[in-house]
């Protein structure tokens, strides 16, 4: 696929711009906060529909305006895209795919596929159990956008039945029997916990499957063969094989156990919700010992797999949005990143500094200047 036009209006600090990209790599040059990771957040958003940055819509909008507007033009191996976001301070987005309005997110998810690799990405490994889980689903997402549905049927799940074992619990702490009706209601909140559950946890599993080894593969290439990647799902609800029934006894199982200490704080303990993500290098746990060389090899990897596992799935390759990570690898590990992208895939790639690049890369990319959200393309010699 093939990123031709990208045009926002009043999204972030970009009152009206619009650019043509012209070659299989895109350098934007630029000191820090002049828009560059902005113009990326775009392009994560038509891929995802969500920003790794905020959560609401009103922080994407430019200051003093009431919408903004993301518009895309997307060549695919069969097909051509016009692909529209609106966005407003208040009120909910409007989607549009060649002009007809979505009415499910949905319906516009998998138009457009792209993995973004920025610094934050450390926090992959670093980071608390909900940032692998977000990442893993951010990919799934994109393998079957279905998932995102799934998912949010999910949560809903979760927060009701957390606000009945709040009701639950108060009860219980005054010395009050459970009554018939809340426990009833508790069993059927179970029921669709389990059900929703069993699909977003076998989901997870499979997906981290056919992504371990090829995380695997990479991270091997990338040390030289001096260490063993080992990637593992760790659900909350555990089980053997892939069958749904399997699952699903197992999931009923563990609520069983969990009963009282789910009254007792009030809150849903059981599920998907509180899976985790294990990386371990050569036996070590990765986010507890792993130095930074380590982790930064251990993210690398995982991207490129990501993208691997993409392409495999859809039939095309996706999109390789690169915010500022070079300044963030030494010299081997920036040299496998640009080897592997080669052209392969079409790439975003910002910078603050572009003789961070080899003379072949400058030569065969376009080079766009971003100055206080205004694009301005140059050649490598008016640069550095």
């Amino acid at each position: 696929m093939y990123l031709k036009k990208l045009y926002l209006r009043a999204f972030r600090n970009y009152l009206e711009e619009e650019v043509e990209f012209s070659a299989q790599k895109t350098i934007l040059v630029g000191n820090n906060a002049q828009g560059k990771s902005n113009l990326l957040e775009a392009v994560e958003l038509l891929a995802t529909l969500k920003s790794h940055r905020t959560s609401r819509d009103q922080e994407l909008v430019l200051d003093g305006a009431a919408s903004g507007q993301i518009k895309a033009l997307l060549e695919r191996q069969y097909s051509v895209a016009e692909l529209e976001i609106d966005l407003r301070r208040s009120g909910r987005r409007n989607l549009r795919i060649n002009q007809n309005q979505c009415r499910r997110q949905l319906d516009f998810l998998g138009c457009l596929n792209a993995v973004e690799f920025s610094c934050l990405d450390l926090d992959l490994v670093r980071g608390a159990p909900d940032c692998r889980r977000q990442w893993l689903d951010t990919l799934l997402t994109q393998l079957e956008p279905l998932y995102a549905h799934i998912l949010a049927q999910y949560q809903h799940i979760v927060k009701q039945r957390n606000a009945l074992l709040k009701s639950l619990r108060q009860q219980w702490e005054t010395g009050l029997a459970l009554g018939e009706e809340l426990s009833a209601s508790l069993e059927l909140w179970d029921q669709q916990l389990v059900e929703m559950g069993t699909r977003v946890a076998r989901r997870r599993a499979r997906g981290l499957a056919r992504l371990a080894p090829l995380a695997q593969e990479w991270h091997g290439r990338i040390s030289g063969g001096n260490e063993t990647l080992t990637v593992t799902y760790q659900p909350n609800v555990i089980w053997e094989g892939d069958d749904p029934a399997v699952v699903h006894e197992a999931f009923l199982a563990r609520l069983a156990q969990r009963r009282s200490a789910e009254l007792h704080l009030g809150a849903t303990v059981v599920g998907p919700h509180r899976d985790e993500v294990g990386f371990v290098i050569d036996e070590t746990p990765a986010r507890t010992y792993g130095s930074q060389g380590q982790q930064r090899t251990l993210v690398l990897a995982l991207k490129l797999a990501e993208l691997s596992l993409i392409e495999t799935v859809i039939g095309e390759p996706p999109l390789l949005l690169l915010d500022d990570v070079l300044a963030e690898l030494d010299l081997d590990r920036q040299g496998q990143l640009l080897m592997a992208i080669e052209d392969r895939f079409q790439t975003l790639i910002t910078t603050t500094h572009l003789n961070r690049f080899d003379d072949r890369w400058r030569r065969s990319a376009q080079i766009l200047q971003v100055n206080g959200g205004q694009l301005e393309e140059r050649w490598p010699s008016e640069i550095d």
